[in-house]
Order: structure tokens, then sequence, then C-alpha cells
């Protein structure tokens, strides 16, 4: 049997015009990468994964009554143990995985208009303001991203950024019934070099920027470039790559890509280009003008006006970004403007915590970012320090049983940008804490400083920065962002900083 034929075994027969569904034979084989799930009349997919090779374990999937095995070509050796047992060989498991999601799923994916989303930082606010412009213009669209799954018939949180094919695809499933027309994905550089997007033909792929993270997983960054680059070697040339001219990474992607090329960038001439009006500490407004020579005489160098409280020019980088993957879905400028301005909040992102109605008698602006990169905490704090009438506060960690390297790189960038400093715990995980903060410490210049001051449970730091902040300080929370969980060991505990700190802020009245 080839993959093609195993792809159409697994393919719905029916389709219920109902529901808008497909309807599965009852005898067709569950497709499973894990051997221990596997029954008998399944398909076992050897995935080689980070940890555990699938191929170690076609023995237990044939003993639990495997009948299709898919593998690649250099394990042609394995025996099965009878003649009605199926191996069918393939170059990449991963890229097979995909595919057959999808075909079990009535390939989803097809019926939808994709955009992918890729890069260090920014990911997150790019797929949301996608989102806000298609939902402005009257239409529905899928989430699939660091916060939410949204499919349109439920929201979800998010176990990963970016799914495997698995879930993927039945996440997809649901917007096909949910009657939605497109879909915004965050891909994530694990999951693109592990071919979790192989199945999906993208109508727009944006990068946004390259900075040092997850050294754990891809060793250098240039494995880390090649990974997120995989998104736009396998965009057609009806595609369109909308890539950030301001990254010097971006060069290398371009001459990937097979793509049609869309660049943005920031008070700098390119395609699309953001230049700032004005900026205060509760909004932004800018201008998008559109440069393509392209266009028709009548839109040609035509601009429209956005106003957002998304704050700083790495949030305008983000607007473009969105702005060209809408263009490239057919969204003319003037909807993408009253969608860009419509997204009031991200959560997590440059959120401003709400106080009470007694806020002028607090601390005037305390903010809950997700930075956990040097790149994205310079940019945040980089944003909020002209802004700042008085002391400019920050309170960071690091994560535990991740990428180590980036934890002194974070000092530096604090201590150079924040008025004070509190280092504390983020998710410590199986590490100790007080072994992730000296791996902080390590990077300050003058660790002895006034300016600097070490606590590790975070609650009381963040109750430390609120209390000694005086009305004109600006305090930021930085690192965890949108999540509502401190992963200590093997517990997760219910810790959300924004809700802290509204608590201490109310105590502070």
């Amino acid at each position: 049997m080839t993959l093609d034929e195993l792809l159409a075994l697994v393919s719905p027969q029916d389709f219920c015009r109902q529901n808008n569904s497909f309807e599965l034979p009852a005898n067709t084989p569950h497709i499973r990468t894990d051997s221990r799930l596997v029954k008998a009349g399944d398909i076992f997919v050897a995935i080689e994964g980070t940890v555990y090779n699938g191929h170690n374990f076609i023995d237990q999937a044939l003993a639990n009554g495997a009948k299709y095995i898919v593998c690649r070509k250099n394990k042609s050796s394995i025996k099965p143990r009878a003649s009605s047992i199926e191996i069918i060989l393939v170059e990449d498991t991963a890229k097979a995985a995909a595919a057959l999601a999808q075909a079990s799923t009535g390939s989803p994916a097809s019926k939808l208009t994709n955009l992918a989303v890729t890069g260090t930082n920014g990911k997150t606010t790019v797929a949301y303001l996608v989102r806000s412009v298609i939902q402005t213009a009257g239409q529905k669209c899928g989430l699939i991203g660091t916060i939410i799954y949204d499919t349109g018939l439920k929201s979800a949180r998010a176990p990963l950024t970016t799914p495997d094919w698995f879930l993927l695809a039945e996440n997809q499933s649901q917007m096909i019934k949910a009657g939605l027309r497109y879909v915004v994905i965050e891909a994530s550089s694990h999951g693109l070099d592990q071919n979790r997007l192989a199945a999906i033909n993208f109508t727009a792929a944006a990068f946004t920027n390259l900075a040092d993270d997850h050294m754990d997983y891809h060793k250098t960054k240039k494995e880390y470039l090649a990974a997120k680059a995989k998104l736009f070697e396998a965009l057609s040339p009806d595609a369109t790559a909308v890539l950030n001219k301001q990254s010097s990474q971006a060069k290398y992607i371009a001459e990937k890509t097979k793509a049609n090329l869309l660049w943005y960038a920031v008070e700098q001439k390119a395609d699309i280009e953001a230049r700032i009006e004005s900026m205060d500490i509760s909004k932004t407004r800018f201008l998008i003008l559109d440069n393509r020579c392209s266009l028709s005489i009548e839109h040609r160098a035509s601009s429209v006006e956005v106003t957002t409280p998304l704050l700083g020019r790495y949030n305008l980088s983000n607007h473009l970004a969105a702005a060209g993957l809408c263009l490239a879905a057919g969204f003319d400028l003037k909807t993408i403007a009253n969608g860009l301005s419509a997204l009031k909040v991200i959560p997590g992102r440059l959120e401003k915590v709400s106080c009470s109605s007694h806020e002028s008698r607090a601390t005037s602006h305390v903010f809950i970012d997700y930075a956990h990169t040097a790149d994205a905490l310079k940019n945040v704090l980089s944003t909020l320090k002209p802004l700042c009438k008085a002391s400019l506060i920050v309170v960071f960690g690091c994560g535990g049983d991740r990428d180590k390297t980036k934890r002194p790189n974070m000092a530096r960038v604090a201590e150079e940008l924040a008025d004070f400093v509190i280092v504390t715990s983020d998710n410590p995980r199986t590490e100790k804490p007080a072994d992730i903060i000296t791996d902080i410490t390590a990077g300050f210049r003058n660790p002895n400083s006034e300016r600097i001051v070490i606590q590790s449970d975070r609650k009381k730091a963040i109750e430390l920065a609120i209390k000694t902040a005086d009305k004109n300080d600006i305090v930021l929370i930085a690192g965890k962002g949108h999540e509502d969980k401190q992963i200590i060991a093997d517990k997760q505990i219910d810790f959300n900083d924004n809700k802290i700190a509204q608590q201490f802020l109310k105590n502070r009245e």
C-alpha cells in the first residue's frame, strides 16, 4: 500500500450537509503516534521526536494489533508479523502524519484561508490583530496560538502555541462546522521544525523578528532561523511572504521562498510603512502608507490612520505584519485600519492593570507583559521609559527548564533601562528558584546596587513594586503575561499577575 492509498482509506466517505460535517465509516482505522494507544486494525505513524523515536516502538504497535505501519524508508528492514500487515515507507513521517490528520477530518485546511505568523516576539499580537480586522469586516476568523484555540464553536486555553497535526486538524474541522472562512495560526519554531503545519496551504505568512530564545532546543541561532524559514519555503508562488524589512534575518527568508514578497517597516520606505503621528501612555496614533508600485492609480500610495492603545514602535511593526497578512487575504486598507483600531487589549501584552475610581491616588500605571526574552524586555522597557514621568520599576524572572542563555541577558537589559529592578521567580518548574536567580544576577554589572532587589516570592515581589511606587512611577511586571498558573516542580498553582497587581493596588488605596 502507498501513502496515497492510505490517505484514501482514512478520508470521510459521506458528507452530512445538515451539520456541515463528514462521517467516517465505522471500521475506519484510527491513526496513532503513541504505540500504547494502538488497537487492532489501527495505523501507527512512527514519529522521530526530540525525546523518543517512534521507530523504536513499532514492535509494540504490532503487538497491540496495528495493521498499518508508516515509517521512514531507511527503516525498511522491519519484518511484519503477518502478511496482512502493511508497511508504508515515506521520506518524512511527520509530514505523513500531517497529511493523514487532514485527510481523516475531511481536509478542513483546504476550505479555509490560512494565514500564519512566526517570529520570536509579536506572534500573538499579530494574530489577535488579524482576527480583529477580519471580524470587524463582518467575517468569522479562527485563531490558533499561544493564548487560545478559538474555533468559532468553542474557545479553549492553548496547551501549545502550535498544536500537533491531529489537534490542529480537529480544530480546523470545528471551524468549518462553525461556518468560518479564515484562520490565523501562530507558527512556533518547534511546530515548524516538527512539520506540524506541513499539510496546510497558506495564503500568506508573516515574519516578525528573530532574537535569542529556545537555544535549549535549536542549539544555534542558525538552526533557529532555519526552523522559522520552513514556513516560507513551503509557500506556493501564489502566496505572499510578509517580511519585516528592519529585521536582518528577513533577507535570508526572502531568498528561501517562492512566494510574492511584501515588505513592511516603521518610518522607513517599504511596501507598507508606518509613520508615527503621536504616542502617549494611553494610545498611539499612526499612518499606514501603502507604497506598492503595483497599485492601481486611484489606490497608489494610499494611507489610512490607525489609533491603538498598544504602545511602542515594536507594536507598530506588529500592526504592519497584521496589515500585510490581511492585504494578502484580500482586505482593503480602510477595512484593515478599522480592524486594527478596534482591538483594545491583548491579554498579557503590555496590558494595563485596571484600577478603581481612586486610581489617581495610587500608582499611575501598572503593566503586565509576556516579555520573557531580552529582546522583548528591551522593547517594552524602551517603550515605557520615555513615557514615564518618574521611576520605571520592573519585576521579572526566568522560567526553569528552558533556555538558560537568556537569563543574564535579561538582567543586563533590566539594569540598563529600568530605574529599579526586582528579580523574582517565574515558572521554576523542576529547577530551584535560587539557581535560576543566580543565573540572572550573573548578568548585572553592579549586582550589589541599591536599585536591584531579589525577592524570590513572586507575589511579594509584585507587592513590593506597587507599595514602593510613587504616583508618577510606572511598574512593569514581565514574564508571565496572560498565564494564570505558576509551575513549581510538578504542581500548577493558581497565579495571575494581573489579579494580584489589582489586589495590591486596592490595598494601597
